[in-house]
């Protein structure tokens, strides 16, 4: 038994370049949506924190400083993907949805923040300023890590 196949039997399809062109924008419009995200995220955890948190992590090398800034980073990227992930089939309602739920997502990392400062023993946020590393800070970015997957998981 043989089979043969003809040209005419495969369809190899066509390309649009404007769907891909549009593709292409929704890409962008949603990359510069959670980069700002992550910007305001940055922002607001400066806030909370005493001191120039850049300041701290970048020329400083602040160990502490640094573990709080890559956990909160850490937990919106996780946030602001799901935020993408779920959004609306739209473009616009997309687009929409992935900022709000990722500005959300930023207040209640910012609450939890709060949070852990009150509740748990000491100045938490105070601990950018030590220079040397300390327990605390890895203890309080996988608690913000963890809490950023919660926050993730809550996402409807």
């Amino acid at each position: 038994m043989s089979i043969i196949v003809s040209a005419q039997d495969t369809e190899i399809g066509r390309v649009d370049p404007g769907l891909l062109l549009i593709g292409m924008g929704g890409t962008l419009a949603f990359f510069v949506v959670g980069v700002a995200v992550l910007a305001i995220g940055f922002l607001v955890l400066d806030v909370l924190t005493p001191g120039n948190l850049r300041h701290q992590v970048y020329v400083d090398k602040n160990p502490n400083a640094a573990i709080l800034l890559g956990a909160n980073h850490l937990a919106l990227a996780v946030i602001v993907v799901t935020a993408i992930l779920t959004s609306s089939d739209g473009v616009a309602q997309g687009l929409a949805d992935s900022l709000v739920y990722g500005l959300f997502g930023v207040v209640l990392q910012a609450i939890a923040l709060s949070l852990m400062n009150v509740l748990l023993p000491g100045r938490l946020t105070s601990l950018v300023n030590e220079q040397k590393m300390c327990g605390a800070a890895w203890a309080v970015g996988a608690s913000l890590f963890a809490i950023g997957l919660v926050n993730a998981a809550a996402l409807s």
